[in-house]
C-alpha cells in the first residue's frame, strides 16, 4: 500500500520493482483498444523500411505502463483523485523485448487549502529501458488523503 499525504517528504525516491518486457501482443493490443492507426506501430514491413527499423511500441502505452508501475508504490489506497500530468516527454523509442523499469521522486507538496485532511503530491516519474536510457518521463500531481485525518 502506497503513504499518505503526510507520509512523504520533498525528495521521496523510489525504485519500483515491477520491471515488464513489452511483448508484441501488449503493443498490438494497446494499439488496437485505442484505434491507433500508425503503421509503426502496426505494420512491420512500414516499421523496417522507417530509420528504426523495427517496430516502435506505442508511446501512450510507455506511459500508461510507466504510470501504472508506480501506483502501488504511489497512490493505491490514499488517492483521492489523479489532479494532472504535465511535461510528458519520451526522448528515446521503445522496441519490442525492451524490459521497462520505472522510478518516482517527490518534487513538490502542499496540503490542500479547500480539503483538510488532504494534500498534494507531485512525482517526477522516469521509465529506463534495460540499456538504461531514459524513455518516458512526466511530472504527476495527485491528491491524497492525509493518515492524521
Amino acid at each position: 500500500m502506497a503513504r499518505f499525504f503526510d507520509e512523504w517528504q520533498l525528495g521521496d525516491r523510489i525504485e519500483h520493482a515491477l520491471r515488464r518486457t513489452v511483448t508484441e501482443t501488449d503493443n498490438l493490443l494497446f494499439t488496437a483498444l485505442t484505434h491507433n492507426t500508425q503503421p509503426l506501430h502496426l505494420d512491420a514491413e512500414a516499421a523496417r523500411a522507417s530509420e528504426f527499423g523495427q517496430i516502435l511500441v506505442n508511446g501512450t502505452y510507455t506511459f500508461s505502463l510507466m504510470v501504472g508501475v508506480t501506483v502501488a508504490d504511489t497512490t493505491a489506497g490514499s488517492l483521492v483523485a489523479n489532479l494532472g500530468y504535465d511535461k510528458l516527454v519520451m526522448p528515446k523509442p521503445v522496441f519490442l523485448g525492451d524490459t521497462l523499469r520505472a522510478s518516482s521522486e517527490v518534487v513538490e507538496l502542499r496540503a490542500s487549502k479547500s480539503r483538510p485532511g488532504q494534500g498534494i503530491v507531485t512525482w517526477r516519474h522516469q521509465m529506463h529501458n534495460q540499456r538504461d536510457e531514459l524513455v518516458c518521463e512526466c511530472l504527476r500531481s495527485a491528491l491524497l488523503r492525509s493518515r492524521s485525518a
